[in-house]
């Protein structure tokens, strides 16, 4: 059956040049074209070809030809840069070995350019008049169409361009620059007329850098822009066949009738779009776990349709015990996969098929106001009145305490999903739940990923530039901005991982522009939360956030968030984003970063690698704490030991803390999980993959069930992360003072309610106190099975803050302290020696290396490291997840830990690794055995 229909369609800037756009566009060309004949989608018909292999690249003001000879087959780019898509200009020269490795030492500021001064916002800057990136640069591409493409609608897709594009195929001008703007747009052209069905087709794409007045992409403090403002193709082209009406954005709702979860009504969802001049009457249909579901649908001529299934209309879609999908590790992450197509008689007009999750994300402000109600509001540098209630998340109506970190692309937005895959690894290895996008909105492979491993996603756009500059805004700001959060929407509202959209970062937008946002989450159905911003200030469209971004970024004592109890960063409502500061790689990843003639003292290399800006551009501050705290370094293995230690404890702090005081505490997003380059500032693990201290002093801290000390009160207390109650435990508390002569010790036995936080016992001041005490704590099931345990150093005196200058403009990210604590006696600990073994443990899934240790010594083996290691190399076998570690032994203990090594296989020529604090280095082979260890 063939199907006849007329098409209209608009000029947009010549005689050929025209372009027809469904509904993920803002933009809809109308005139009229000539008759055309589509045939019906078959089963064997490719569901997209992925533009990927075989592009070329250069500068325009290096090619004399007009685009409409640039864009045939003709046109031989000589001298052009080879390069594939996605890719940034930058990160296409970079691979072909034009530059050298940009983020070693100062490379980066070496570039043509780079003249913008050093730690600025490049995003709010213009580009320098003689830089290669003030030119377009265009990107080409040949493609065939597969045979079964032949009288089909053709669809040319792109899921990112920054900043503008011209766009031509075949001689013709699809779409052009005016048009097409916005990094964070999708944009889906109607080809069919320009495409070739039985030769070569030539796309050629004119690519133009976002200005100081675009709404593209910034890396803010995080990291150095590079000198092409991340100009290109940076997500993915590809191009797919329809007939008539296309179908796109399938989407899928749930509600849950009560708290038994035994009902859920879903509602499914999808976008029609018929393309062509005549009405269609068709069906939509859906089908899912054996559940089949349809309606009769006609469309106007050009129309352009939300389609929904609701379940009171729709028995199949009330689901009686349903799979659910849950965050980690509170469930599994099961996903149902959904198949919609749209027929037109006996023939597939258009299908699409996604993965979804059965859940529901809700949220609320939770409890009581406290009276003064006032909070501090980072964007002003002020004290604000608002309601500061937190905003408490439900996920399938149960209560969840968000426990995350904030994310970083690539600084040239190169990714790979192995990368990707290790890195929520890492996540989940860590207990984190939740990753915070700041505008970076990743590609599909994250979402993914996200949706598999049971991640949270909390979205929204960036702070710092024109995104957050509304008040020089003009209409076409706002009609891209609003291009922008519709087409991203789309794309990410099926993704059981998504849970929160902020419209803004720092600052909430103002009313118009809240009012505009607000209106395409209804339009698009969005059925998640969303806040105004990251901040606490209020507004009058969407009143009290319940969040807060007040900060610190940079070091505070591990106290501090157990002390503030109402105005700033401490645990308690709903934190966006903040951290005990600076995160100082290990030397095996400082060496790749970092000459070796600048790796001691630090200097002006360190700073270029810390954050941007003059709050963050150097390590200052931090390193005056670790002076003050732990003693000023004696070199640079000493000052990396030192940090270790303040990485550690800070991060087991902060998340302790929030965990502590749940829920009046709602969420705690650390600033970052990961750095955009390679950096010492605000990381989890650095960006070779290395965990260090401040990745397990997170992993101990977030342990589904953990035992922990409150500094503020010295109580032992228990959390219960999971939705069980647990039985039959037993806390131990054993503090010994620096000569391990242990001054208390006391056993409690505990019930533990599902999801909750309980404390058991407080342990006593010393007196006289000693300068510096040890506490451990073990967690123990009925069966003596130990289930948590966790270690501290403390010291006679904790810090004080002088709260009066917080939030100045000497300290406006990070607390006034008045007196620092005295760890210093640490570096008097005694050397102490470990016996160690380890064994190689082969399977399918990746090896594994069980290591055993013993301190056979009358010392403390403190903060022990233990790593694996190829022979001969110094860096570490990565990635890797570590069972424990930077863990500390006490005389006669014995430990034991695992490294899981997925997907690799080592080879026999292995080593592990072992040092610590005060810890002689020992090194042996994998399978190896010192004596005493069995």
């Amino acid at each position: 059956m063939f199907w006849h229909f007329i098409r209209k369609e608009s000029h947009i800037t010549s005689s050929s040049s025209r372009a027809a756009l469904p509904i993920a566009s803002v933009f809809v060309a109308i005139a009229l074209v000539p008759i055309f004949y589509s045939l019906p989608l078959s089963a064997e018909t490719p569901t997209s070809i992925n533009l990927h292999e075989g592009w070329a690249l250069q500068s325009s003001c290096k090619v004399q030809q007009r685009a409409e000879i640039l864009s045939t087959a003709g046109f031989k780019p000589s001298g052009w840069y080879s390069t594939t898509v996605p890719s940034t200009v930058l990160a296409a020269q970079v691979a072909a070995g034009e530059y050298k490795d940009p983020y070693f030492g100062e490379n980066l500021r070496k570039l043509p350019g780079m003249e913008y001064p050093p730690g600025k916002n490049f995003a709010e800057l213009p580009m320098p008049k003689n830089s290669p990136y003030a030119c377009s640069w265009w990107y080409r591409t040949e493609f065939r169409l597969p045979e079964e493409y032949k009288g089909h609608v053709v669809w040319l897709h792109f899921n990112g361009i920054n900043y503008r594009a011209n766009i031509w195929l075949n001689g013709h001008q699809v779409a052009d620059s005016k048009d097409v703007a916005g990094a964070y747009r999708i944009y889906d052209f109607d080809i069919t007329h320009f495409a070739d069905p039985n030769g070569v087709n030539v796309l050629a794409v004119e690519t133009f850098a976002q200005t100081e007045n675009d709404l593209g992409i910034n890396f803010v403090d995080w990291a150095p822009m590079p000198p092409d403002k991340d100009l290109g193709l940076w997500r993915d082209v590809y191009v797919t066949a329809s007939g008539p009406v296309s179908l796109r954005n399938p989407q899928v709702i749930t509600h849950f009738g009560d708290d038994s979860l035994r009902e859920a009504d879903l509602t499914v969802m999808a976008e029609l779009h018929n393309i062509s001049a005549e009405s269609v009457d068709g069906s939509l249909e859906g089908t899912f776990d054996g559940r089949k579901f349809h309606q009769n649908v006609k469309l106007a001529p050009g129309e352009e349709r939300t389609v929904r299934f609701l379940p009171e209309d729709f028995n199949e879609l009330k689901v009686t015990n349903p799979k659910l999908w849950w965050p980690a590790p509170l469930g599994p992450q099961n996903l149902y996969g959904l198949s919609m197509r749209f027929m037109i008689g006996n023939d597939v007009s258009d299908q699409q098929q996604i993965h979804f999750g059965v859940r529901e994300v809700t949220a609320e402000l939770n409890g009581a106001s406290p009276q003064d109600g006032k909070m501090y509001h980072i964007g002003s540098g002020k004290i604000v009145d608002t309601d500061t209630r937190p905003l408490l998340f439900r996920v399938n109506r149960k209560k969840i305490l968000v426990r995350g970190a904030g994310w970083a692309p690539d600084v040239l937005l190169r990714s790979s999903p192995e990368r990707l895959e290790v890195e929520f690894q890492y996540v989940r290895d860590m207990n984190l739940n939740a990753i915070r996008l700041e505008g970076k909105l990743e590609n599909d492979d994250f979402f993914e990923l996200a949706d598999k491993m049971g991640v949270l996603v909390i979205a929204g756009w960036c702070c710092c530039d024109r995104w957050e500059k509304w008040d020089s805004w003009g209409a076409r700001d706002l009609e891209i901005a609003t291009a922008s959060l519709r087409t991203q929407i789309l794309r990410l509202r099926s993704h059981p991982s998504l849970m929160l959209w902020m419209n803004g970062s720092d600052n909430p937008p103002p009313a118009k522009v809240e009012e505009a946002y607000i209106k395409v989450l209804k339009e698009t159905d969005w059925s998640n939360p969303y806040v105004s911003s990251a901040s606490a200030m209020p507004t009058s469209v969407t009143g009290a956030s319940g969040v807060k971004m007040t900060g610190p970024y940079d070091y505070v004592p591990p106290s501090y968030w157990l002390t503030d109890t109402g105005r700033y960063g401490g645990a308690f409502s709903f934190m966006t984003e903040t951290s005990p500061g600076p995160a100082i790689p290990l030397k095996s990843s400082l060496r790749k970063m970092i000459p070796s003639d600048h790796l001691w003292p630090i200097d002006n290399v360190w700073s270029f690698h810390a954050g941007a800006g003059e709050d963050f551009n150097n390590l200052t501050h931090y390193n005056e704490a670790m002076s003050a705290i732990y003693g000023a370094p004696v070199g640079l293995d000493d000052y990396i030991k030192k940090s270790q230690a303040m990485a550690y404890d800070g991060e087991r702090a902060m998340f302790e803390a929030y965990t502590r005081n749940k829920y009046h505490s709602t969420g705690v997003i650390q600033w970052m999980l990961n750095n955009a380059w390679p950096s010492v500032v605000w990381h989890l693990y650095d960006y070779f993959l290395q965990p260090a201290g401040g990745y397990f002093g997170a992993k101990k801290a977030c342990e589904p069930l953990h035992v922990q000390y409150s500094y503020n009160d010295r109580g032992i207390v228990v959390a219960n992360s999971s939705y069980r109650a647990v039985p039959g435990l037993t806390v131990t508390a054993a503090l010994y003072d620096f000569d391990l002569q242990r001054r208390f010790f006391r056993k409690s036995s505990l019930d533990l309610a599902a999801d909750s936080v309980q404390q058991v016992l407080v342990v006593p001041e010393l007196s006289p106190p000693p300068k510096v005490s040890f506490l451990k704590l073990t967690l123990e099931d009925s069966s003596g099975t130990v289930l948590s345990s966790n270690f501290y150093w403390l010291p006679a005196k904790l810090s004080s803050f002088d709260w009066d200058l917080e939030h100045t403009n000497k300290h406006a990210y990070y607390s006034a302290v008045s007196a620092y604590e005295d760890l210093t006696m640490l570096n008097q600990l005694p050397s102490s020696q470990l016996q160690a073994s380890a064994t190689l443990e082969a399977t399918a899934s990746g090896d594994a290396v069980r290591v055993q240790l013993r301190n056979p010594t009358n010392h403390l083996a403190f903060l022990v490291k233990v790593g694996v290691r190829e022979k001969g190399s110094d860096d570490e076998v990565l990635p890797v997840l570590w069972e424990d570690n930077y863990f500390s032994v006490l005389p006669g203990e014995s430990r034991q830990t695992v490294a899981h090594f997925p997907g690799r296989h080592l080879t026999k020529a292995t080593e592990l690794d072992v040092e610590g604090w005060n810890v002689e280095h020992l090194k042996i082979s994998v399978g190896e055995n010192t004596a005493g260890i069995r």
